[in-house]
């Protein structure tokens, strides 16, 4: 099975027992390195993932995907939090973030550039609008080729000295 295949059958898998556990599926990556193979879910909740969640969450998938046996070698599990700096992937999660500073990369230059970093403003099927500066930039989702969430250091340290 190829590695999309592999990638699209874990994440309709993962997702029911996901919303069992009061969980968001952010993401899943089956990758190799160093010679091994890593199956990794990313997931979310709102106040953030717990070890036993991710633990939790590990042993149904884990249990679930012995029973469908479509992986047909020997792979590492891993079920962890996305990170502060987690990928935005769906329309859902860019109007979840608006107002947060997030980097998208462009499958073509938007503005001369690949990569842009910015306020989100808003978000559509359609189109994603950064704010730059003083300036607003719309791209068209059909040109982001990936987008994450970039952690604001000014913004904590604010936050720290109040």
């Amino acid at each position: 099975m190829s590695r999309k295949r592999i990638i699209a059958a874990v994440r309709e898998l993962a997702l029911l027992p996901a919303q069992e556990l009061g969980l968001e599926l952010v993401d899943v990556e089956y990758t190799i390195e160093q010679g091994r193979w890593y199956l990794r879910v990313f997931v979310d909740k709102e106040g953030g993932v717990t070890l036993d969640d991710c633990q939790a969450l590990s042993e149904k998938l884990d249990a679930l995907l012995d029973r469908v046996n479509s992986i047909s070698h020997a792979y590492i599990l891993e079920v962890s939090s996305p990170g502060i700096e987690r990928p935005l992937k769906t329309v859902a999660d860019f109007q979840r973030f608006r107002g947060h500073l997030v980097k998208i990369t462009t499958f073509a230059p938007q503005n001369e550039k690949g990569q842009l970093v910015g306020r989100l403003i808003d978000a559509s099927g359609q189109t994603v609008v950064l704010g730059i500066g003083d300036d607003e930039i719309p791209i068209s989702m059909r040109q982001v080729a990936s987008a994450r969430l970039v952690a604001d250091v000014w913004e904590g340290k604010e936050a720290c000295k109040k």
